[in-house]
């Protein structure tokens, strides 16, 4: 019997990853780095230096900036993606996710976010959905990025549930990697690859009945 669901925030509540691309393909271009379609799926789900690094080593520029000058930089990106984010509404929600967190929270089933971005509140907010939440963890207070779990044990901490006793819901072959990693049930949500080790997949949350989750 599941006693919660963690959501992963982009691709799977809300996709901004357009917006992500768009402000990650201007800085590129600044430092002349080209960010394409293609490379910006090696950028989904990781924190945002962590992004940046894989921006600078792709262009082998690597070693042509210290700390704060990479700083000053993801600060410069998120500027922009914030800015991006002003025009996001309720509209924004990707299909059935409304009514799957209307349904969790009718049934007493707690939810909370499990995302890299340190922005969660402020979309949530945005999207109208803020308050279906229990908690959302700060990526402040981890140590290590997906793959690995710590975000997601976080997360079942937060609803005070074991990370068995939840369903972890994600995009990203990372997120669901990291899902698996503490035992939890994954499901996948879909929109291009293939995700490995999901327990369950679909294209968006219509699919899936609550009921049936909770008994996995």
């Amino acid at each position: 019997m599941k006693k919660g669901f963690i959501f992963d925030l982009d691709g799977v509540i809300t996709d901004t990853a357009k917006y992500h691309f768009i402000a990650w393909r201007d800085l590129g271009a600044e430092i002349g780095v080209t960010v394409d379609l293609k490379f910006n799926e090696q950028l989904k789900g990781i924190s945002r230096m962590d992004s940046l690094d894989r921006i600078l080593a792709h262009g082998g520029k690597e070693n042509d900036f210290t700390l704060d000058q990479k700083e000053a930089l993801a600060a410069k990106k998120n500027t922009h993606y914030v800015e991006l984010l002003q025009s996001l509404t309720p509209k924004d929600l990707l299909p059935g996710v409304k009514e799957f967190l209307d349904e969790a929270n009718a049934k007493g089933i707690p939810c909370a976010i499990a995302s890299a971005s340190k922005n969660a509140p402020f979309i949530l907010e945005k999207l109208g959905v803020k308050d279906q939440f229990a908690g959302i963890v700060d990526p402040a207070t981890l140590h290590k990025g997906k793959p690995d779990p710590e975000i997601f044990i976080k997360a079942a901490e937060i609803l005070n549930i074991k990370p068995e006793e939840a369903v972890g819901f994600e995009d990203a072959q990372a997120g669901i990697d990291g899902i698996k990693a503490c035992g939890m049930f994954a499901v996948g949500v879909l929109s291009g690859e293939p995700l490995h080790g999901a327990d369950l997949t679909c294209h968006e949350l219509t699919e899936l009945n609550l009921d049936e989750l909770v008994q996995k």
